[in-house]
């Protein structure tokens, strides 16, 4: 068997991935900046050979979307090249849900996988519900105030594991060569009912603040963040205030034959480990 490499193989998607294969008996190689079993700089395209070698599947991401420049745009396109050129022959991207539009960061990246010549599949998932828990708002979770510019708005979070499991199998099976899975959880929430809910599972006051989005922005820079990424976020931000998106898809029903893990599951087995504590 041949090596199957994960870039961003610490994170949130790539460390499930990576658990799942070596769980399974596959050789898996986690790549990362800092971490991992290879070192690996999207950045840095001397990193990419090693890590390229041997290596017949490779799982993609971009980790710097919010600041996609032009030149960053062209990052995964031309590790694209160079992985078919060393004998890749199975890409899975990690996009998202507008991807498809010629505007978005993440366009160039997704043409480059499907012009390779190679076995391709595309996974396009919604917000992540472990954004809860392990990164954007696990601050404001703790603090018992969750403050975003969404209203009302709903999305369906898509539990990070739902998504390592497409992926795992996509890397592995031929049968999800040429398919674009745009992954959802089963149904749509507000942010407010997150937050009642991860309340009611802690114990604990949770709310969902409303902010205006130039406050937002404000708020972001002075933590700073750079102005043209906090306006890009909360743009993002406001679309699901705006009704934007929050349609529920079939994607991870098609991929694995089973429906998506609900938001409750989720917050029901974060809560059990203290996770919010």
């Amino acid at each position: 068997m041949k090596d199957i490499l994960i870039l961003g193989g610490t994170g949130k998607t790539g460390r499930r991935i990576t658990r799942r294969l070596r769980a399974a008996g596959r050789p898996v190689r986690a790549a990362s900046r800092t971490a991992g079993d290879v070192s690996f700089d999207l950045g840095d395209p001397t990193t990419w050979a090693p890590a390229l070698d041997g290596v017949t599947a490779a799982y993609l991401i971009e980790p710097d979307l919010q600041a996609a420049s032009a030149d960053r745009q062209e990052r995964i396109p031309g590790l694209v090249a160079e992985a078919v050129a060393a004998g890749v022959r199975r890409l899975v991207l990690l996009s998202a849900p507008a991807a498809g539009q010629d505007d978005h960061p993440l366009h160039a990246a997704e043409q480059a996988v499907r012009g390779s010549g190679v076995d391709w599949t595309i996974v396009r998932p919604d917000w992540f519900a472990q954004n809860f828990s392990e990164s954007h708002w696990l601050q404001g979770i703790r603090a018992g105030a969750l403050s975003l510019p969404t209203g009302d708005g709903r999305t369906p979070f898509i539990d990070a594991e739902d998504i390592a499991e497409v992926a795992a199998s996509a890397l592995t099976e031929d049968r999800h060569s040429g398919e674009v899975y745009l992954l959802t959880g089963p149904r749509a929430i507000s942010f407010g009912e997150a937050a009642d809910l991860i309340a009611k599972a802690t114990g604990r006051t949770i709310r969902h603040v409303d902010v205006d989005p130039e406050v937002f922005v404000e708020h972001q820079v002075a933590a700073g963040v750079p102005p043209e990424v906090a306006r890009l976020l909360t743009g993002i931000l406001v679309g699901i205030r705006d009704g934007r998106g929050g349609a529920v898809s079939d994607g991870v029903e098609r991929a694995l034959g089973r429906p998506p893990r609900p938001f409750e599951e989720y917050v029901a087995e974060t809560a059990a480990v203290g996770h919010w504590n």
